[in-house]
C-alpha cells in the first residue's frame, strides 16, 4: 500500500483547463530539451556523405539560383544592393522561419511512440525544434556575414549596415521563432485529426515564400500595387524579412511603423498556438 506521509517530486494530474502551461516544469525538463535537440540534429546528418556541410550548400545553392534566375533572367529590382547579397539576406531568414514551421508541424505525428510511454512536457519538442533550427541559422549567418564584409569594403559599395538596427537582430530571431512555433504547433494540434493537413504544410509554405519579399523586394509591390501594402503588410514575416535587409544591408525602402503589426499578429499566433496545443494534447493518444 502506499504510504500516505510519502512526498513526491511530481504529482501529475489530469488538465481541464484550456491554457494549463506549467512554464516551472519546462525549465525543470530543459536536460530533455537539450538532449532533444542533440537527436534533431544528430538524425538530420545521420548517414550523410557531406552531414552539416548541407546547413551551409543549401542556402549557398538556393541564393545562386535566386540571383540567376530572379536578379539576372527576370531582372527583379533588389533596392540598388547586389543581387546575391539581396537574396542571400532573405534566403537565411526564410530558412529558418519555414524549417522550424515545417518540423514542429509534425510533433504529434512523429513522436507519437514517444509521448504514448512516458511523460514529459509536450512542449519540450517543438522548442528542441527551434533550437536545431536556430543552431543552423547561426551557421548561416556567419557565411553570410563574411559576404556581407565582402562587399561592404568594396570602394562605392552600396551596402551600408545600420548598427541601431542590428541591435536588434536577437529580439527579430526571437520573433521568428515564436512565429514559426506558433503555427507550427497550430497544424500539429490540427493534424492529430485532419491527417491531410500534414500534406499541405510543404506546399502552404512554398505559397506564402512568394508572397513574402524572399525572391523580391517590398518596394516593388508598394511600387506597382500601392493600395495593397496594408494588406501586404499584414504577413508577419515581411516586416522580419525587411527589416534584417534594412540592418544589414542599408535598404531604405522600410517603415518601422509595420513592426507592431508583426509583433501584435506573432503574438496572437503563439496564444492561439499554445490554447489548441495545450488542449490537444490531452486527448491526442485517442485520434493520432
Amino acid at each position: 500500500m502506499t504510504n500516505p506521509n510519502e512526498q513526491w517530486d511530481i504529482i501529475i494530474r489530469p488538465k481541464k483547463k484550456w491554457l494549463d502551461l506549467n512554464f516551472r516544469e519546462l525549465i525543470r525538463y530543459r536536460d530533455l530539451t537539450l538532449l532533444l535537440f542533440k537527436r534533431n540534429f544528430t538524425v538530420n546528418y545521420k548517414q550523410t556523405v557531406l552531414g552539416p556541410a548541407w546547413v551551409i550548400i543549401q542556402p549557398l545553392l538556393t541564393t545562386l539560383v535566386f540571383t540567376v534566375v530572379f536578379g539576372g533572367i527576370a531582372g527583379l529590382p533588389t533596392d540598388g544592393m547586389p543581387s546575391f547579397l539581396f537574396y542571400m539576406a532573405g534566403n537565411i531568414c526564410w530558412s529558418f522561419f519555414s524549417s522550424c514551421l515545417t518540423q514542429s508541424s509534425k510533433t504529434f505525428i512523429t513522436n507519437r511512440s514517444l509521448f504514448s510511454k512516458v511523460y514529459f512536457p509536450r512542449l519540450c519538442v517543438p522548442i528542441s525544434i527551434a533550437l536545431t533550427q536556430l543552431l543552423n541559422f547561426l551557421v548561416q549567418f556567419l557565411f553570410f556575414l563574411v559576404f556581407l564584409l565582402i562587399y561592404a569594403l568594396k570602394p562605392n559599395s552600396p551596402v551600408h549596415p545600420n548598427f541601431a538596427m542590428i541591435a536588434f537582430t536577437p529580439l527579430l530571431l526571437l520573433q521568428t521563432a515564436v512565429l514559426s512555433l506558433g503555427i507550427g504547433i497550430i497544424i500539429s494540434s490540427l493534424t492529430t485529426k485532419y491527417r491531410d493537413l500534414n500534406m499541405l504544410v510543404g506546399f502552404g509554405v512554398h505559397l506564402w515564400m512568394y508572397g513574402t519579399p524572399v525572391t523580391y523586394s517590398a518596394s516593388l509591390v508598394m511600387e506597382k500595387y500601392p493600395h495593397l501594402i496594408g494588406l501586404y503588410m499584414l504577413n508577419p514575416m515581411t516586416p522580419i524579412i525587411e527589416f534584417f535587409r534594412s540592418a544589414y544591408l542599408g535598404v531604405e525602402s522600410f517603415s518601422l511603423h509595420y513592426m507592431p503589426i508583426s509583433i501584435g499578429t506573432t503574438l496572437a499566433v503563439f496564444v492561439l498556438g499554445l490554447l489548441l496545443f495545450s488542449r490537444i494534447e490531452k486527448t491526442f493518444m485517442d485520434t493520432v
